[in-house]
């Protein structure tokens, strides 16, 4: 489970200086943008509960949620507005409620906005659901349910829950392994990651209307392709698509130890709960080895945890030599981690913004700024370089 959340009083604009960085992160073909640069922190939205997702509208106006059920656009001219007509039944028991939102990729066109969520069941626990709609106004219209896991989360943990695209228009959609327990190991009473007929545990992969892509893996256990594009994973509260080099690239909870950057990979089995290099929560190692043959080892992983949540990849040059880097935030020790990457492996890493709160998610602008969300209370916070 998640830390309590800590009380932290908003900090309204500050300057941040780092020090020198470790070289340029770009493993693209461009040229690396030379420096370092020097930060500048400005809280555009305040006094929230908990925002949880975020993405732009072409016309730079900004989506937000809110896990306690609510959806609001900041606009350019710095209002924010509530929209209503959110989907009835959401659940936000333990770390349940509205959760991530998307923008689609050809939202000029289509006009389609994505939300993950936790739904009540009527058999009792949750289910997850994403759900598209359209906006008339601040009023959600056409809501269409895609997607919804077939069993219940008995526990109210671990959804998961991030939305990207990627290239050719396909949706990811990651989900934790919910289940009736988080504790890992083989004889864990909870296998539903391993369970290749099971929703939780999971990066899923679809058509944006939510149909099966001919081109999905068929894994083992099953006789035909199905959403599911890559399983083992505990709680993946991350994710971002890279569209230089077409790839997913995810961050997910761990126990004491063991949370991960994963490069998603399509069929590939990311351990949990049988492999982890962390320790179960009564200090017991989930496995004798982190490795295992079939398993996929993490691109990264973090010892303490972090409680990473969000993920977002530099592509502007608004960042200097830094362009290419991940970004994680961490809800346990209140910073942004950098993450420097060269073609699959991530070489290095230093703290940002640190501090800043307990950070639930970061992203990229459409201006080439970062975004970054933290809670007690939520706000929305836009970091530039000067």
């Amino acid at each position: 489970m998640l830390p309590k959340l800590q009380t932290l009083i908003p900090v309204l604009s500050f300057v941040i200086v780092l020090g020198s960085c470790k070289g340029s992160a770009d493993t693209k073909t461009e040229t690396p943008v030379a420096g370092t640069p020097n930060l500048k922190t400005t809280v555009l939205v305040n006094n929230h509960e908990i925002i949880w997702g975020m993405d732009f509208l072409p016309n730079g106006d900004l989506l937000f949620t809110e896990k306690r059920g609510r959806i609001y656009r900041y606009t350019s001219t710095g209002i924010t507005q509530e929209l209503t007509g959110v989907p009835a039944g959401i659940n936000t028991s333990g770390q349940g409620g509205l959760l991530d939102i998307k923008v689609h990729p050809s939202y000029a066109s289509n006009g389609w906005i994505y939300i993950s969520y936790a739904m009540n069941n009527a058999g009792g626990g949750s289910l997850l659901r994403l759900t598209r709609f359209k906006l008339n106004g601040n009023a959600i219209t056409g809501a269409e349910n895609i997607f919804t896991s077939t069993t219940a989360n008995t526990w109210y943990g671990h959804y998961g829950s991030r939305i990207v695209f990627d290239n050719a228009g396909m949706l990811y959609l990651s989900i934790g392994e919910g289940g009736s327990t988080s504790y890992g190991g083989a004889g864990s009473s909870n296998q539903n990651a391993q369970n290749t007929k099971s929703d939780w545990g999971k990066v899923h992969r679809m058509t944006d209307a939510g149909a099966i892509p001919a081109d999905n893996p068929i894994l083992p256990g099953n006789t035909s392709a199905t959403t599911i594009y890559s399983y083992g994973h505990r709680n993946p509260q991350g994710m971002i698509f890279d569209p230089l080099t077409n790839r997913i690239w995810e961050n997910e909870h761990g126990p004491m130890g063991g949370d991960e950057i994963n490069l998603v990979e399509k069929g590939k089995n990311y351990g949990w709960p049988l492999v982890c290099y962390g320790k179960n929560y009564d200090g017991v190692a989930v496995s004798a080895s982190p490795t295992a043959p079939g398993i996929t080892n993490p691109a990264k992983y973090w010892d303490p945890s972090i409680a990473p949540s969000g993920l977002a990849l530099i592509t502007s040059n608004n960042f200097k030599s830094w362009k290419g880097s991940l970004l994680t935030g961490s809800l346990k020790f209140s910073h942004v981690s950098r993450a420097v990457v060269e073609g699959d492996k991530i070489v290095s890493e230093e703290k940002i913004l640190e501090g800043i709160g307990r950070v639930r998610n970061v992203k990229q602008g459409p201006d080439g700024n970062i975004y970054v969300a933290v809670e007690g209370p939520g706000r929305i916070i836009k970091v530039t370089a000067e």
